[in-house]
């Protein structure tokens, strides 16, 4: 049968890398996608111990684990090369390093995958093979396929009335909050990333949540022109420039910042970020960027 390169079929889209499974590929390959497992839930760490001389146990938090996915089903090329370099294609897509796996849902999302297992592939006839590929996130969120991102410098007000006054009266005013908001769709709390560019001295970045709660990154240093600092709040690392750990110089107020889930009956979680320093200037920034998660 011959496939319309191109085209989706029935059922669920996924792309691995650059591999797009559950569609026909631009060589008339149609790849079915019959099995996505793992997607709906990650695995949980959780401990119990029993109560000394009573009922129940004692729970410990519980977390989630790293989330394996299982993704599996047949394809049909049009002839025995086809097939061949289809299989090639499978083989580079579940790679050894970090690869983006997207889900086509009426939401879309997406984690970040490595090859965690054997491909298992079996040739059925010269034109047709089924497959299944193991991988797994080590980040068990599936986040969206949206990067959300604002920018913001040091708050500020410039104009406003000028002398002497003349009729009739313009306000001119311009205020820059110094605040960006970061609002999260899913059903997990997001860590974003912030980035400052200098010139600043000593910045701070304060998250402001909606019960009043203050979580506050210090950092002790002043950044020159040019100078970028990046804060993985995932990660908890802090780099100057993409090379430099500048970890030791930031003071973590009650824990790294990240912006909650959003909340059952009451819609999303929105949270501010606001940039400070002892000194103005105009030229420094701060930048947020998160993507909305999910369990």
């Amino acid at each position: 049968m011959a496939y319309i390169p191109g085209t989706d079929i029935d059922g669920l889209q996924v792309t691995l890398g650059t591999l797009r499974l559950g569609a026909v590929d631009s060589s008339g390959v149609a790849w079915f996608l019959q099995g996505l497992e793992g997607w709906d839930s990650a695995e949980v760490r959780a401990e119990y111990q029993e109560r000394e001389a009573d009922h129940g146990t004692w729970a410990s938090p519980v977390y989630l684990g790293s989330r394996p996915i299982t993704l599996s089903g047949t394809v049909e090329a049009p002839d025995r090369s086809s097939l061949q370099a289809a299989m090639e294609q499978l083989y580079a897509a579940a790679a050894l390093t970090d690869t983006t796996l997207t889900v086509w849902e009426s939401t879309s999302k997406q984690a970040t995958v490595r090859r965690s297992g054997k491909l298992l592939t079996q040739y059925v006839t010269d034109r047709t093979a089924t497959w299944s590929v193991l991988v797994t996130a080590a980040d068990p969120r599936r986040y969206s396929t949206t990067l959300q991102s604002g920018t913001t410098g040091l708050p500020s007000t410039t104009g406003g009335l000028s002398f002497p006054v003349t009729f009739p009266i313009t306000f001119s005013a311009t205020t820059v909050s110094g605040q960006i908001s970061a609002t999260n769709l899913g059903s997990m709390d997001t860590r974003p990333v912030l980035t400052i560019a200098g010139p600043v001295v000593a910045p701070v970045v304060s998250c402001l949540y909606p019960d009043g709660t203050v979580r506050q990154l210090i950092y002790s240093q002043d950044l020159a022109s040019g100078d970028v600092l990046t804060i993985d709040t995932d990660a908890h690392t802090v780099m100057l420039n993409g090379a430099v750990s500048r970890r030791r110089f930031m003071t973590v107020s009650a824990g790294w910042p990240t912006i909650p889930a959003a909340t059952a009956g009451a819609g999303p979680t929105t949270v501010s970020y606001q940039f400070q320093s002892g000194t103005y200037n105009g030229t420094a920034a701060l930048t947020a960027t998160w993507r909305s998660a999910w369990m």
